[in-house]
């Protein structure tokens, strides 16, 4: 089967892995169309490079309003590149009122090859003309859809979306992510003897609930830790005032940004990782990938019940979850994994198995690659097209 793939997110090689896994699995010849232009939120153009393990075709293509995910528009004809490359399906991995994801659906009304598209919208928004339109146009025409999560699901079939879907969360390569050495001698770096490391890695931003954490620590400064922030943001500053204030400053570490291919060390060191994400009017949690990074490193999870971070956790069976925005609550969980180093090794070993069974990217490619084939598979007649 030949299958196009427009995404500008596999201008940034390493988001190509997961097509490398769809090839090696199904034998498919996979052409992706990628911004010649990409610039990254670091300010770092892209596109056009690829990653080693992918063997298929890269269209590299200039875009106008580069950097923009849902402005961005490709300058190019999709009804010749759809009629050269002669696809047996297409899958736009933008969200379904994108300017770009327009251009391809539009381009498809004559070759209508079954095509799906892709989506992280966990609140339901109403957007303005023209996107809503394009929205309900996407909707109608697809033959398939990729939500990331089931909250992501339940918006759209609310929406009135009617095809086929299958919830495709974020999969994590477990040649990077397991249990390292390494952070064991990373551990006895950052920990003094006794202490129990608990982790945070993400952005420092008031949205992911570091308020409530330093909140919760003050109520458990009695017992025996050290917290590691890796990461930078804005409310570092603020963060830093408040564990002052409260007496704690000595027992927490900034590790500032680190480097990708080090994340997995610092996961691999800590007792346990700390997710406590806040929703907002307009944000919640999406999914967490942190979460199942972390689990694959063989560490439990402490986590809100933002969006996606609990269904994560019940699935997984990695973790513990907290109300958001309630200390107490996280403080008692908090304590509990502290004084209970059996209860983290089974959560753990828990954890780690899931994630090797439902998130790794063989998994998450056998998913996405059935779902695109029982697509064409309706649209063809036919029973097996690999």
């Amino acid at each position: 089967m030949k299958l196009l793939v427009v995404s500008h997110s596999c201008s940034t090689p390493i988001n190509q892995q997961i097509y490398a896994e769809v090839e090696q699995l199904t034998g498919w010849q996979i052409t992706l169309v990628v911004p010649s232009n990409w610039k990254t939120e670091y300010g770092k153009t892209m596109g056009g490079e690829r990653w080693p393990a992918f063997k298929g075709q890269i269209i590299a293509v200039p875009v106008w309003r580069s950097g923009n995910v849902i402005l961005h528009a490709y300058k190019t004809s999709f009804s010749r590149l759809l009629h050269a490359a002669s696809p047996d399906a297409i899958y736009v991995n933008h969200e379904p009122y994108a300017v770009a994801t327009a251009q391809v659906y539009l381009a498809n009304r004559n070759a209508k090859k079954p095509i799906g598209f892709y989506s992280c919208q966990n609140i339901s928004k109403r957007y303005p003309p023209p996107f809503r339109w394009t929205e309900a146009m996407v909707m109608r025409r697809s033959s398939f859809f990729f939500p990331i999560s089931i909250d992501v699901e339940t918006v759209f079939r609310n929406k009135g979306y009617a095809g086929s879907s299958a919830v495709l969360p974020l999969g994590v390569d477990l040649a990077v992510y397991h249990p390292r050495t390494q952070g064991s001698e990373l551990r006895a770096r950052l920990a003094r003897d006794g202490e129990v490391l608990i982790g945070f890695v993400g952005r420092i931003v008031r949205e992911k609930g570091l308020s409530t954490l330093v909140k919760a620590l003050a109520e458990v400064r009695d017992l025996p830790w050290r917290l590691v922030l890796v990461g930078s943001g804005p409310y570092a500053g603020p963060f830093d005032a408040e564990a002052a204030e409260l007496g704690l400053s000595d027992r927490i570490t900034h590790a500032g940004y680190i480097p990708h291919e080090q994340a997995p060390e610092y996961l691999s060191a800590f007792d346990m990782l700390v997710l406590p994400s806040e929703t907002q009017p307009n944000w919640k949690e999406q999914f967490g990938r942190v979460v199942i990074e972390a689990m694959a490193c063989g560490t439990p999870v402490l986590g809100s019940n933002s969006g996606e971070i609990p269904n994560l956790i019940a699935d997984t069976g990695g973790g513990l979850v907290f109300k958001e925005r309630d200390p107490r609550d996280l403080a008692a969980q908090l304590a509990a994994l502290i004084r209970n180093p059996a209860v983290r090794a089974e959560l753990a070993a828990k954890g780690r198995l899931a994630v090797e069974d439902r998130y790794s990217l063989p998994a998450i490619a056998r998913k996405f690659a059935t779902t695109v084939e029982r697509a064409v598979s309706r649209q063809t007649g036919t029973d097996d097209i690999c």
